[in-house]
């Protein structure tokens, strides 16, 4: 049991769950119904995830113990060992890799394995060259939803996925950016470059604010790609960007008062997964 814990940390699993969700999106979109063809595909995603966030464990786990906030995960707390880890995102690799061949296409694994060295050969290293890691980075975001369209049958070239790539890509923008405000501090004492060190309080208020009302007018933007049958959905995905404005306005307009990167983090995930919910439903309307 107590190894089965360590996995589960080293997997991340509340991030690699929200991973799989927007897998299911992609695939509903694209196959129109909830059945179950998306099951093997969104457990291969999941998987293969849980395999990146155990690398990545395994990649920074020496400044893992330089931060209050990571010096307890399985490896720097001595709780398993680093070729240990190692083993079990080879193990997990194989695995989800193969789930993900078997329930879509070789296409569909070729975007899965693209979304770990992305994470793992192109974004983790960056993270100690500049602080804007997180814009290219955010690429990551854009193709698991893509793998569940290829899964339901529908092809990259479609438009459609090009939007549901774009907005991913754009959410992940401020929700990485947010961890990096609230993290800030230790990432520089783990050596890290931080975006703290190179912008003012007011120009990361602003700079947030851009990110996030650029993800409330691309999820605006869906409709207008075809994706949508309810006028309902529309309306509901209008809501939530009004909603997801408002809330961040308040960075532009809240005077001295002491910016709290978490909250907007929370909100802005509270936003994706309400769009989530809004493109899957949307055919049962």
């Amino acid at each position: 049991m107590s190894l089965l814990k360590i996995y589960l940390e080293l997997s991340k699993v509340k991030i690699t769950f929200a991973v799989a969700l927007t897998t299911i999106t992609g695939y509903v979109l694209a196959n129109g119904v909830f059945d179950t063809g998306m099951i093997i595909p969104t457990i291969g995603i999941f998987i293969l995830a849980c395999a990146s966030s155990a690398l990545n464990h395994y990649q920074e786990s020496e400044a893992d113990q330089k931060m209050t906030r990571t010096k307890f995960r399985p490896i720097p707390s001595g709780r398993i060992s680093s070729t240990h880890a190692l083993l079990f995102a080879m193990a997990m690799t194989i695995l989800g890799s193969w789930l993900i061949y078997a329930g879509s296409n070789f296409l569909g694994l070729q975007l899965g394995l693209l979304a770990m060295l992305w994470y793992n050969g192109i974004y983790t290293p960056l993270k100690r060259k500049t602080a804007f890691a997180v814009i290219p980075g955010s690429v990551i975001g854009s193709l698991p939803p893509l793998v569940g369209w290829v899964a339901g049958g529908s092809s990259l070239a479609d438009p459609r996925a090009m939007i549901i790539a774009f907005f991913f890509f754009i959410w992940q923008v401020p929700h990485f950016w947010l961890l990096m405000l609230k993290y800030g501090e230790e990432y520089k004492k783990a050596g890290y470059p931080s975006i703290t060190s190179i912008y003012s309080p007011r120009q990361l208020k602003n700079t947030t604010f851009v990110w996030t009302f650029a993800t409330a007018v691309t999820a605006l933007m869906i409709p207008f790609f075809g994706i949508i049958q309810s006028t309902a959905t529309s309306i509901g995905l209008l809501l939530a960007s009004i909603w997801l404005i408002v809330i961040f306005t308040k960075l532009l307009f809240g005077g001295q008062q002491k910016f709290n990167p978490f909250y907007y983090f929370m909100r802005i995930n509270y936003f994706v997964l309400a769009v989530m919910i809004f493109l899957a439903i949307d055919h049962l309307i």
